[in-house]
């Protein structure tokens, strides 16, 4: 029997070859963690008996997905800083760059997370100072990513048909996530001010869902005239739940906080928001069944392996989730809440498979390969 010892230069490579090689897609745990726990606190069907253990559950997902995006954010930075050219040849690329919007994606949803349970974890003003932070730097951030993508992809060429794929969603729906981030401070600032947050909101909700048609083009175009994209790529094909989702559900927010600002207007804006936002829920379902379909055929064919392209399950769901059980609760109706339920159950499921598949990766290492 022989044992092998590692020296601490053979360790200090190690760590070095894992930063260097850090997936840029990492903060998809804290976007797909933090959902959960924001829809939990919520206690989709209304179940009086669970109300508790709900909330309960809402706050410990959405703490844990700030113990991760603690965790993760360090590396991301590190990697930034230790190896510069690593992390500019992934933002590069037309497959891997997108998906550095998942970094400002997470510290957003994070802050809307917080936002939700806050009355549950400390003092009103503890709470708004925090989102405000994350808020304004999800804000910069999600800005940066998606102009300097699409920048890259402008300057890049040939990028071909084929490298077309559902993570170009990632850009775009992050800057739909803003306003959730931006509205629970309306009610903490003067009215002028609430006024700018309200346009802000308006204002990012127009960038990342007009992008978001644009990508959805492209995407749909590629679908029909090619083969479709590799393996890897499949969890991809389910991220345009999240725009819509995300989009649907800030139009109802944004009618609910402008409320005190439109006067006699506020029935009229809530009226026409809640049917634009059941208008999109439609094209959501659409988009759900054929990225179940399209998952059955990767899975007929035996080809999906895990990845952490697999986060892509889990916050676009969420995403969508979280809009079915606030139209449910806008437009009264029971169907509704019980699909939210439905499709919290089945998002749990992702949660649980990735995380395990993810636990199982680091184990062995496989996360560190690409």
């Amino acid at each position: 029997m022989s044992i092998t010892l590692f020296s601490a230069e053979d360790m200090e490579a190690a760590h070095t070859l894992q930063l260097r090689e850090f997936h840029p897609g990492w903060y998809g745990a804290v976007m797909g963690t933090a959902i959960v726990g924001i829809i939990a606190y919520q206690n989709p069907g209304q179940i009086a008996g669970l109300g508790d253990l709900a909330r309960a559950f809402g706050v410990a997902m959405v703490a844990l997905s700030a113990v991760l995006g603690i965790l993760l954010g360090i590396p991301y930075v590190a990697r930034w800083i230790q190896h510069p050219d690593a992390a500019r040849q992934d933002l590069s690329s037309p497959v891997a760059g997108a998906l550095y919007g998942t970094f400002p994606g997470g510290i957003l949803v994070l802050a809307v997370g917080i936002a939700t349970i806050g009355p549950s974890v400390g003092a009103p003003r503890d709470v708004a100072w925090t989102v405000g932070i994350l808020a304004a730097l999800g804000l910069v951030l999600a800005f940066v990513v998606s102009v300097l993508f699409a920048h890259l992809l402008f300057i890049t060429h040939p990028v071909g048909p084929e490298l077309a794929n559902g993570a170009w969603f990632i850009p775009p729906v992050v800057n739909i996530v803003v306003p959730l981030a931006l509205l629970p401070l309306m009610p903490r600032v003067g009215r002028e001010d609430a006024a700018a947050l309200l346009f802000g909101a308006y204002a990012f909700w127009g960038m990342g869902f007009v992008l978001f048609v644009l990508v959805a083009s492209l995407l749909y175009d590629r679908l029909i005239f090619h083969p479709l994209p590799a393996a890897p790529l499949a969890p991809s094909l389910w991220i345009g739940l999240g725009p819509i989702g995300v989009g649907s559900l800030v139009l109802l927010r944004t009618a609910q906080a402008g409320a005190p600002l439109w006067g006699p207007m506020a029935p009229i804006v809530a009226q026409l928001s809640s049917l634009t936002a059941a208008a999109l829920w439609g094209f959501g379902l659409w988009w759900l069944a054929s990225a179940i379909l399209l998952l059955a055929a990767y899975l007929r064919r035996g080809e999906l392996s895990y990845g952490l392209g697999w986060w892509g399950f889990t916050f676009p769901l969420g995403a969508y989730t979280a809009s079915t059980l606030a139209l449910a609760r806008s437009w009264h109706l029971g169907f509704l809440e019980a699909t939210s339920v439905g499709l919290f159950v089945l998002l749990l499921a992702f949660w649980l498979v990735v995380s395990v598949g993810t636990l199982r990766a680091l184990t062995s290492g496989e996360v560190w390969q690409r």
